[in-house]
């Protein structure tokens, strides 16, 4: 099936944190918010409640989850840009025709990813997202955008820094997470976008045996 592969790469964030990742064709721009969600320390994505805001900046179109900036363009006087719901437009057209654009999350901590199309495929024969490669830490939900990360990540790898015990316990309850490729996919396979084509999947009983994409190694 047609697949793409992405990079999503944190901005204003030192050293690099990305993910390169594939995704099916034919997803909603609100199932490529749960595969970021899900590759990051985020909870916003499927299957948890919707903690902030987020939207995807696409030249002349932004596709926000956004209520009240969507109500605001129907009446003409969101700066003559269209706004649509993530729910009610795919990632194909945009995803083919621009290439790369930006994701928005959470308007305060104001978190902002490149998302970069790498490569259209049509040998990955998977319903589900798949992490390729990646690298970084990615930041836990309300740590205080970028500055706020910057002083996390000095207290957290510091285990005589006052503040190590505390901030550790506050990253367990907020779900962070080292990166963690296995992990990741692992829940992955349950975001089933599309029936997987198993009759041209090198597997046994539905146990992956070989694949270009999937790390057997890992099962």
């Amino acid at each position: 099936m047609k697949s793409y592969i992405l990079t999503f790469q944190f901005k204003n964030i030192e050293p690099v944190v990305w993910r390169k990742v594939i995704v099916p064709g034919g997803i909603t721009f609100n199932r490529l918010h749960d595969v970021i969600q899900n590759v990051t320390n985020f909870k916003s994505g499927y299957p948890y409640e919707p903690m902030h805001l987020f939207e995807f900046q696409l030249d002349d179109v932004v596709v926000t989850n956004y209520v009240h900036r969507i109500d605001e363009a129907k009446s003409k006087s969101y700066k003559g840009i269209a706004v649509k719901q993530p729910t009610r437009i795919k990632i194909d057209t945009y995803m083919e025709r621009i290439g790369e654009f930006l994701y928005v999350y959470d308007f305060g901590d104001d978190w902002r990813i490149h998302v970069k199309l790498e490569e259209v495929v049509e040998d990955y024969y998977f319903g589900f997202p798949t992490v390729l490669d990646g690298a970084g830490e990615a930041p836990p939900e309300d740590v205080g955008g970028p500055p706020g990360f910057v002083h996390f990540l000095e207290v957290y790898q510091n285990p005589s820094h006052p503040e190590h015990d505390y901030l550790c316990s506050w990253a367990a309850e907020q779900g962070f997470r080292l990166y963690n490729k296995a992990a990741m996919n692992q829940i992955l396979k349950h975001h089933k976008h599309q029936k997987t084509e198993w009759d041209k999947v090198h597997h046994e009983n539905y146990r992956v045996i070989s694949d270009k994409y999937i790390d057997t190694s890992k099962q």
